[in-house]
């Protein structure tokens, strides 16, 4: 019986192979059976692995691209829910922060309240009996959201009188800084290091550069964003 197993699997495949023998290329279908089976069997493959590299892979790394981002996706939405969730705590914070800045808007000056703001600085000394030997205001230096101009003084009188034209600059209502401040006795030597003199009687001189600030109007906000986006385009 194995011998005539093995006669007919021998039979089956020549059978078989004698079936890919002289086939016609042009003719596909006058193929016998085993070499249409095959070729369908082939073709069909082919189809998938080329539709898996043409359409399914494009979509498999689609799919992954998107499970990247569900962690991120999740955090967010967490952070939103909870931004949701205190959401009136949230618009009263808001609320309480636009009133701060618009209280530190009101001690801006504007560009035409700029002279006025210098004439108070200025009768702020003369107020104390101070002389000015020097009031010249400097170029203004703009920023992002202000402008900034600086103005060197330079003022004699006694020491308490010195002492309270600086209070009254501190308490104007606009905003005035004061820096590198110097004070000496007449005559005498030294830089902003040197310690002043205290004797109330003694005619003094302090030398100082008085800062004020003012907010601009929305045309030089425009302006400078437009020259800081001019600047970025350079780089």
């Amino acid at each position: 019986m194995a011998t005539l197993k093995n006669l007919d699997l021998n039979a089956w495949f020549a059978d078989f192979s004698s079936q890919f023998q002289n086939l016609n290329m042009q003719e596909p279908g006058q193929w016998p059976p085993a070499p249409r089976y095959v070729s369908f069997i082939v073709v069909a493959l082919l189809t998938v692995v080329l539709g898996w590299f043409a359409v399914l892979s494009d979509e498999q790394s689609a799919l992954d691209a998107e499970r990247e981002k569900e962690p991120q996706l999740k955090e967010d939405f967490n952070s939103k829910l909870t931004q949701a969730v205190n959401l009136p705590e949230l618009r009263k914070q808001k609320s309480q922060v636009e009133e701060y800045v618009l209280q530190l808007e009101k001690q801006l000056p504007g560009k035409a309240e700029m002279d006025a703001l210098l004439s108070d600085i200025n009768q702020a000394g003369l107020g104390r009996g101070l002389q000015f030997e020097l009031f010249r205001p400097g170029g203004i230096v703009m920023r992002d959201y202000y402008a900034e101009q600086p103005i060197a003084i330079k003022v004699t009188g006694r020491y308490h009188d010195i002492g309270s034209f600086t209070a009254d600059v501190s308490n104007l209502s606009r905003i005035v800084t004061l820096h590198d401040m110097s004070i000496l006795a007449p005559g005498a030597t030294g830089g902003q290091n040197a310690p002043p003199r205290t004797d109330t009687n003694a005619t003094l001189t302090m030398e100082a550069t008085a800062r004020t600030y003012r907010y601009l109007d929305p045309n030089e906000v425009a302006e400078q964003k437009k020259a800081a986006a001019a600047a970025e385009k350079k780089k």
